[in-house]
């Protein structure tokens, strides 16, 4: 959703006129946040489509809304181009199945498809890992997108995605692809939402304690995680070793590590702390929040955290949220993982591999924190207009070019 709803504001202006289908909220249960309406111009087309009630379809297991709107999809944009023309079908969401429409439609309208990989569909990651860390319902939706991501993947007629690894993979799976556009595109940082968040954020129930240095993090945890939090945790416990005075002062905060339903959701950061011996100075909220919440509460923080995955290919979205906010960034990801060049593009001072010893680097950003030594960051302007969501709408719509008259 929100690499649409950054590019909508650009796409006319780059030649291209959207019309926007989406689930009726009321049939999703996921946080909503009616505040990203001020974002989307006013113009805008959107048509809604239903879905059949999670009340019934879980009794069949069934509680995906991108299977329980799969029909609906179908039957509304069917009617959209059979009576109007449209010049390109754009899948863009990480509810996976219903891109096998795009092969539906490109058969009966004529039309081409691109599919938009913000995430792998179909992937192995998981499937050597303890029960314990698969994702809910894992037996099922591995073979479901082992057996739906080649109905979409074997006639689509271009290719974006978040990371190159995951094109590669797809190309490896489906050679008759590899000619097809396809490019990487991260998502962008969109300037808008930080005058958004500012403008209501008293709208928002605060969860950082103001007697505290607070250090935060928002985004889904999960064990892929721990290689990069440990070393953290490790700086951190020194530091309580070293300077109990100082760092008692400091509080981490993880926020929104679990998709689980509000208050089912099981730590995944806290069980780290506790084996570490700092889990008071830990604080781990599993439920969601909504966006403009998480920017309101990036911008309460004294100082940042972004921890990757330990998969190489996982390159993180929310960097961009956090660069947007200018405070004080640490981040730790795989060393493979994209999001280290785009992080030292940008000038990110403290941005590191797992793989490399970087404790007393870690222990000195704290210690920075903690005092108030930290600057505000100043980013590199070249960057900055790189990885706007205006560039990064500007490369869509290039493709999209190249896909229906070949040009490039």
């Amino acid at each position: 959703m929100q690499r649409i709803r950054m590019s909508l504001p650009y796409f006319s202006e780059l030649g291209w006129d959207a019309e926007v289908i989406t689930v009726d909220p009321k049939y999703s249960e996921m946080p909503k946040d009616e505040l990203l309406l001020q974002s989307l111009p006013k113009d805008i087309k959107i048509h809604y489509v239903k879905a059949f009630n999670k009340k019934w379809t879980s009794l069949l297991g069934l509680g995906s809304i991108a299977l329980r709107s799969l029909y609906f999809y179908r039957k509304k944009v069917s009617l959209l181009l059979k009576n109007n023309h449209f010049d390109l079908v754009y899948f863009s969401t990480t509810q996976f199945p219903v891109c096998i429409l795009g092969a539906y439609w490109k058969k009966n309208f004529k039309v081409p498809y691109v599919i938009d990989m913000q995430d792998p569909w179909h992937s192995e990651y998981y499937r050597d890992k303890p029960k314990a860390q698969q994702p809910r319902k894992y037996w099922f939706s591995y073979r479901m997108n082992k057996y739906l991501e080649p109905k979409a993947m074997r006639n689509v007629d271009g290719l974006i995605s978040v990371s190159p690894n995951y094109i590669t993979d797809l190309e490896a799976r489906y050679p008759g692809i590899k000619n097809i556009p396809a490019a990487t595109i991260t998502f962008g940082a969109f300037d808008a939402d930080v005058q958004i968040a500012k403008d209501n954020a008293g709208k928002f129930a605060p969860l950082l304690d103001p007697g505290t240095i607070n250090v935060v993090y928002i985004g889904r945890g999960g064990a892929d995680m721990h290689r990069s939090v440990s070393m953290l945790f490790s700086a951190f416990k020194d530091g309580l070793e070293r300077e109990p005075e100082l760092f008692n002062r400091i509080r981490l905060y993880f926020i929104g590590t679990s998709y689980a339903p509000a208050g089912q959701g099981k730590p995944t950061i806290l069980p780290l702390a506790e084996q570490v011996g700092i889990e008071n100075y830990i604080i781990e909220l599993t439920d969601r929040i909504s966006y403009y919440h998480s920017l309101t509460t990036l911008q309460q923080a004294d100082a940042l955290f972004i921890p990757g995955s330990d998969d190489p290919k996982y390159t993180a979205s929310k960097i961009y949220p956090c660069l947007l906010t200018h405070k004080p960034l640490l981040a730790i990801f795989n060393p493979a993982s994209p999001a280290i060049g785009v992080l030292k593009e940008y000038g990110v001072r403290n941005v590191y591999g797992y793989d490399m010893d970087k404790k007393a680097e870690i222990y000195q950003f704290l210690v920075e924190v903690a005092e108030g030594k930290l600057p505000v960051p100043a980013y590199k302007a070249d960057a900055i207009e790189k990885y706007s969501a205006r560039n990064m709408t500007r490369m869509q719509c290039r493709l999209f070019d190249e896909v229906i008259h070949g040009e490039n």
